[in-house]
């Protein structure tokens, strides 16, 4: 094994739970969080040299699999659908491999009301409490982009809770 391939094998036990559970709250179903990641490691070592240290090396990997897990939802359609697809919510909670309540259910049916812009933005910030300023590394966007994203998701996760109860 050489010295690079030993390297990316200890990032990748390192970091694949993490980015599991990321590419995961994103696409909704194991197999398709597993796709992602495993996307993701292919991506990260084929541009592994390129790689030049301008942010820490999970954030860089970070971003490739919320941008794998992004670009997979775009190409299967996975946002709130007309056509009667079963959603994200659905898929999380249909899946053996997921243990929720009623309550994180009905969050991730809001969260499916989203634009995509804020869903991610609410999703790295909610759920991984990441600073704007690391998500705007991440997302490549201006952090006041991004706290308005934020905010405008909250009110309307909330607004989604109230017409609910």
């Amino acid at each position: 094994m050489t010295e690079k391939e030993a390297k990316f094998s200890q990032i990748v036990s390192q970091y694949s739970e993490q980015l599991y559970w990321k590419a995961r709250q994103i696409v909704g179903r194991h197999e398709d969080a597993d796709d992602v990641v495993q996307n993701a490691f292919l991506k990260a070592w084929t541009r592994f040299d390129d790689f030049r240290g301008d942010s820490n090396f999970y954030t860089w990997i970070y971003r490739i699999t919320v941008n794998e897990a992004i670009d997979f939802l775009r190409r299967k359609h996975e946002q709130v659908s007309p056509d009667g697809e079963m959603q994200v919510a659905d898929k999380q909670f249909a899946d053996d491999y997921f243990d929720g309540n009623d309550t994180q259910r009905m969050l991730y049916e809001a969260m499916e009301t989203l634009p995509e812009a804020q869903r991610t933005t609410f999703s790295l910030r909610y759920f991984d409490d990441m600073p704007y300023s690391e998500i705007s590394k991440i997302l490549g966007t201006s952090e006041g982009g991004l706290k308005a994203n934020y905010h405008l998701a909250v009110k309307k996760i909330k607004d989604f809770f109230h017409r609910r109860n």
